[in-house]
């Protein structure tokens, strides 16, 4: 279950950080019963961007198959091994 605090809870920045790190999911943040803000520890900052990350990768490669720009893995090691003499 999501952790939702109001806005003048920020005041208590130590007790805010250390519920970020403790729970390591997003924080969300209400002004006036509404939907504000999101806080997060850096952790789980960076472990989001690399999801993003590889959900891209996903979509890019989905996006090349599509299209049909294929290597074959064979040919391309071979390719990659004579280049570089491995």
């Amino acid at each position: 279950m999501p952790e939702i605090i109001p806005i003048r809870d920020l005041k208590n920045t130590s007790k805010i950080s250390e519920k970020c790190n403790k729970i390591d999911e997003p924080v969300f943040i209400t002004k006036n019963g509404y939907g504000d803000m999101v806080i997060m520890s850096m952790r789980t900052y960076e472990k989001t961007l690399g999801r993003i990350e590889v959900y891209n990768k996903i979509q890019e490669s989905k996006k090349q198959l599509e299209e049909g720009n294929i290597v074959d893995g064979e040919d391309f090691l071979k390719r990659l091994k004579d280049k570089y003499a491995l």
